[in-house]
């Protein structure tokens, strides 16, 4: 499988460029998978009470919620990204909010300052709103993902690291 994460800012445009690259992709008769990251402390599917609450806290280790259109496994610590893509058989998987992988990065910001404060070694382009001021940021191009995302995909194709489950 192919992998390549979309970070910065919030409001930044992070969601619509996963969610542009998504659709193009499968348009190219790709299979994508999605991980996104949530960086609130509070976050939680697992709701204080909830029977699924009350069997994690009875000691199951892992708890699985399957309604009647998903099904959500339920693990009591944070995967490490490596783990995560072992449930993965897709040909791209797209990360959302994940800096702590190596893999080539797209990042999206709302302004220069944003850049200089989020860019990393492993961004390949910019995307997200700052696409509507510049074009190109140093050695970067600057890539609208809702007027350009042909554009943007392609660049995908041919930066996405291969990655294999261990």
């Amino acid at each position: 499988m192919k992998v390549i994460s979309v970070y910065g800012y919030s409001k930044s445009g992070k969601t619509t460029t996963v969610e542009r690259l998504i659709k193009e992709l499968i348009k190219r008769n790709y299979t994508v998978g999605s991980v996104k990251d949530i960086h609130y402390e509070e976050f939680s599917i697992d709701m204080e009470g909830s029977n699924t609450d009350r069997h994690r806290k009875a000691g199951a280790g892992l708890v699985t919620a399957r309604g009647l259109y998903e099904t959500d496994i339920l693990f009591k610590e944070r995967l490490p990204m490596p783990e995560i893509l072992k449930f993965y058989d897709q040909d791209f998987v797209i990360l959302e909010g994940v800096t702590d992988f190596g893999v080539p990065k797209i990042l999206c910001a709302s302004s220069i300052e944003d850049v200089m404060e989020r860019i990393h070694p492993s961004v390949f382009v910019l995307s997200g709103v700052i696409s509507n001021k510049i074009s190109r940021f140093k050695n970067l191009s600057v890539i609208n993902a809702v007027t350009d995302i042909k554009r943007l995909t392609d660049l995908v194709e041919r930066t996405a690291i291969d990655w294999e489950p261990v």
